[in-house]
Formats: structure tokens, sequence, C-alpha cells
């Protein structure tokens, strides 16, 4: 991108005057009007509307933005001659036909929104990108049906889309027409959703009301650019319709991230990349196969300790944690935020990222290390945690991607805000999902596994357990308050409970253990996030080989024999599992 930088200026001249900007062209400013630094020499400014002190994203014209974004020469427009009628003579202070001339004139657009088929980063797509400029981006007739034709020549084409949203909502000179257009476009995407196709919706300054509410809210990965107004209705119509004043910094992408509406707020010099690399990452054809496997590691043989003794290696404050499995195993990752509904919980982690080459979803509770572990609670989420989970564990099958989970919780945040927002609820659906989601699932307990906040992650084609990691229905302290009203009496119960790795895979609950360094993972993080990343990828191999419909067969029938007297070992000889059985610990 820098490299366009000298053709950029060739082009629109670091000494234009303001009075003269061409049509679509943003006049260029002497100085930031936010924190007044010189803007006569800022390449940022120049390039990208950015000022490099402060940060704030000035508006940008969307022919700009589409050379910013598309690779060099290969955007092609679309439907350029799709015009808005005047379905009802509309006139308020000027007539709107004179209002629809005069945005053409100023804007050099046809309508609020440009469309067309490009590349970024090399990848295919359909990028629809909306102009403030032309009557506040407001979404008319035209506007709503270039943007369904959009959505439509990407779902017959089997592209990606990226919309680039910027609005003041429905355009009232069409009345319930404008309107309409919400459904129409909803409509549009939806299909294309159900191809299986991904989309990417970036938000800017600012987008409010039917846009919003409509086809800009429902991309698999939502972004948004710093500083940018974003929300239903504006903070006037708020306070001219119902009394109320939002609070400072309500309705911006901080606000709206806290919340859980937003993936990541990304500065405009960095989004064409971001946006490749998402791109990558969901159209990636790479899978991975047995010629790119390496074997699984088995679990010396080495004098074991005692099950109390293993459950505080569990929870050793040092022991790697999913984000630093995630960082060691994978490459590229892009963490996704939000469950849509009311916050994102730090307590799960999750995003997009590739693992020895192959794209997955890999998410996981994260307890945090000492200093963050407060903010983290320790792993233990909150519904919105197992709902943004949820969501991507959708995502993952919607791009057919493998799914990892990493397991590490003391168990489900159990406080009142938990029980006021539905956590068991959130619980059932994890699990519900899991068990019919169409894409290969790999679980490993990687630390603690409590109770039904980890079996929430849990119900895996494969679940693997590390050797010093415990799993059971309740922490030993628990059981022991529970049975003997004393919590320290925990250790008594530790070995009742077969919480341990063996334990379990005599039990049947877990398919394969993974060794750690001697010591525990915590000894030696690299080593232990090394043999990890291989017991998965075997696994996913493995998995990969079969169709989806046998996997999931296997999967119900797997856990719908968890305790049968009858098989204590359930499936260990059944389908994907018997070629395994050698190479597993």
């Amino acid at each position: 991108m820098v490299s366009r930088l000298p053709e950029f200026l060739a082009r629109f001249g670091p000494h234009r005057r303001e009075e003269e900007p061409a049509p679509g062209e943003p006049a260029l400013l002497a100085r930031c009007p936010h924190c007044g630094s010189d803007l006569s020499t800022d390449r940022a400014y120049r390039r990208f509307r950015v000022c490099s002190h402060c940060r704030f994203h000035f508006p940008l014209p969307a022919r700009e933005r589409v050379e910013l974004l598309a690779d060099p020469g290969t955007f092609r427009e679309t439907n350029r001659g799709l015009r808005a009628a005047d379905p009802l003579a509309f006139a308020d202070r000027l007539p709107y036909r004179e209002r629809l001339a005069d945005a053409r004139r100023r804007t050099g657009l046809s309508e609020a929104v440009i469309t067309g088929v490009c590349r970024i980063g090399g990848r295919p797509l359909v990028l629809a990108v909306l102009d403030f400029d032309f009557l506040g981006g407001s979404m008319g007739s035209a506007t709503g049906e270039k943007i369904a034709r959009a959505f439509e020549h990407a779902t017959r084409e089997k592209l990606p889309i990226v919309t680039i949203a910027t609005s003041g909502g429905a355009r009232m000179q069409e009345g319930i027409l404008a309107l309409m257009q919400m459904a129409k476009t909803v409509a549009a995407a939806k299909r294309h959703h159900s191809a299986g196709l991904p989309y990417l919706s970036v938000l800017t300054h600012p987008t409010t009301g039917g846009i919003y509410a409509s086809f800009a809210s429902l991309g698999d990965v939502t972004l948004a650019e710093p500083g940018a107004l974003i929300g239903f209705a504006g903070p006037r119509v708020i306070e001219q319709t119902i009394g109320q004043q939002l609070p400072p910094g309500a309705q911006r992408p901080e606000f709206l991230l806290a919340h859980g509406q937003l993936d990541l707020i990304v500065d405009r010099l960095k989004l064409r990349g971001v946006l490749a690399e998402l791109l990558a990452l969901m159209t990636s054809p790479y899978r991975l196969t047995a010629a790119g496997a390496s074997s699984l590691s088995t679990v010396a043989s080495r004098a074991e300790e005692t099950p109390w003794q293993t459950v505080q290696l569990a929870r050793h404050t040092q022991r790697p944690t999913t984000l630093d499995y995630i960082q060691r195993m994978t490459s590229g990752f892009i963490e996704l935020h939000g469950d849509r509904l009311s916050g994102d919980d730090p307590a799960i982690v999750g995003g997009l990222a590739e693992l020895a080459g192959q794209p997955v979803v890999i998410l996981g509770h994260e307890r945090g290390h000492p200093g963050s572990a407060v903010d983290r609670r320790e792993g233990r989420a909150l519904p919105e945690g197992y709902r943004k989970a949820r969501r991507l564990m959708l995502l993952a099958a919607k791009l057919r991607l493998p799914l990892v989970t990493l397991i590490d919780t003391p168990g489900a945040y159990p406080g009142l805000e938990a029980e006021e927002r539905g956590l068991a609820h959130a619980l059932a659906l994890c699990l519900a999902t899991m068990v019919e989601l169409p894409t290969p699932i790999v679980s490993v307990v990687i630390g603690e596994g409590g109770s039904g906040g980890a079996l929430a992650l849990g119900v895996a084609d494969r679940v693997l357990m590390q050797e010093h990691a415990i799993y059971s229905v309740i922490a030993p302290e628990g059981a022991a308050a529970i049975l003997y009203h004393d919590a320290s009496r925990a250790e008594e119960l530790a070995g009742a409970l077969r919480l341990t790795a063996r334990d379990c895979k005599a039990l049947g609950v877990v398919d394969a253990l993974v060794a750690e360094p001697a010591g525990g993972a915590h000894t030696d993080p690299e080593a232990a996030a090394h043999l990890v990343k291989t017991a998965v990828v075997h696994e996913l191999v493995a998995l990969q080989r079969h169709p989806i419909e046998k996997l999931l067969a296997w999967r119900y029938k797997k856990f719908r024999a968890m305790g049968e007297t009858a098989a204590p070992v359930p499936l260990l000889d059944h389908g994907p599992w018997r070629e395994l059985r050698g190479a597993s610990a």
C-alpha cells in the first residue's frame, strides 16, 4: 500500500486548494480540526484521510475507499446505471428529483452505493461501498436493489462479499418503499449465508438506522473504524423522541465491542490487510492430509503422582493457557469478539487461525496468568462467553472449517448476573450445537475441566487430555463441602472422583492422552504446545477422511454410550477410531 502513495499524491495533489475539489473528492485540510496538527505534510491524512497524531478518521468518498481496498486494477463496477426514481413525487424544501440531481453532480455517483467485483490480497470477492455524501448514504429503492444484486451475484458466483457501511438510514423521500429495502437486502444476505459463503461487514462513521438494522449487522465478522457513530437511532432522534440523553461514548465502537456487537476495531490504515487475512482464512481450500501430519506422541510411562498432586499441576498458575497454546500452535490468529446480544466475555477466547497450514476455528476458556486472572475470572465464563463460543461454532460449520476447542475452567461462573442472563440455557445451547455441528471437532482438556462449564466445549469427535490435566463433575473442594461440610477435606475426595487423565481414559470419557514435558506443561510451554499441536493435527487428518454424515452418527453414538455398563470404554473400535488405537496412548 505504501508503494501507491506517490501515485495517489500525483492524482490528488498535495497543493490542491480546498475550494477546488474534484467531484467526489474531499477537500484537503491544512490542520486537523480535532487536535490542531499540521496536515499539509501528513502522509496518512493524504493517503487515508486519517490524522497521524490523534487518529481521527475523516469521511471518505466511496470511490476512494474502493481504491484503498481493492488490489490495483481489479475492480469492475456492476449495476452502475441503476438510479433512484421518485415514486412519491416527494418535495420538502426542494423536490426529491432536484436533491438527486445535486447529489449526482457533487459525488459523481448515480446512487449512494458502489458495487462491483474485485480482489483483495489476491482473493476474488464482491464489494459494496456506501457514500455518505450522497443523501446521507440513505437506502432508497435503487440503493437496496444494488446491494441485493451484489449479494445475489456473490451467491451465484460462490464469492465472499465485503460491505462498507456509512448511512443515516432509510431514505425518507421514498417512504415505505425505502423501509422495504431492509427486508430485501436481508433476504439476499440470508441466501448468501445459507450458501456457506463468507460475509465481512465494515461499519464506518456514521452507520445508523435501516442499514445498521439490516444487512450491515449480519456479517460473519463485523469490523468498525475507530470513532465511528454506530447505532440504530441517532443521538438527536433519541433525545427528541424519548427525551433520553446518551452518556458519553455510547454508540461508539469501544462501547459496542464491550457489549458484544463487534469483532474488531480496525484503523483504516490496517483495514485492507485485516480484510485480506480474514478472506484468506475463510476461503482457503487447503485441508490437512496424512502427508502433512506427524505421528501422535504417546504418554511416557513414568511414576504417576497422586490425584491431589495432579490437581495442583492442572491448576498451576504458570501452566500454559488457551491463548498461550493458540500463540504457539497456530499462525495468523485473528481473535473475534462478542455474542451479538449483550457482551464479550474475556473468559472465553476464540477466532480464526491456521493450524499446520489449514484454516480452523479455535476457541477455549482463558484463565489468564497472575495479573489478568481476575478480569477473566480464572476461566469461569458468563453466559455471553458461551454464546460467543456457540457463535464461533456455527461460523466453523458455515465455512466448513474444523473446530478445535481447548478446555480449562473450574466451571461456569455461578454468580447472580450469570443466572439473570441465562447461564443454564447458554450451556445447553452449546451442548446441543456441538452434538449436530456439521464439521470435525477436536477438544483438548489442557488444565482443569470443571463440570458443565467444561463439557459445554467438549462434545467432540475426539476428546484429548493432557496427562496432568483433570476432568470432573465437580471440584474436589465442592464435593468435600457437600459431602463432609468441610472443603478442607478435598484431598480425600480427589482420588474417589476419578478425575485424572488416566482415569478419564479408562472410563471412556476421553479418547487419547497427550504427553507433557517432565514436571508439567508449565516447565516447557513450547514443548507442551508442540505436543498438543501434533496430537490435534493427527486427529484432524483422520477425521477429515470421513464424510460428515458418518462423523455425526459416530459422535452421537459416542456420547449416547457414555455410562453404559455394557460398554465402559465406548466406541474405541468403531469407525475412524479403529485405525487410531495403535497410535493413541
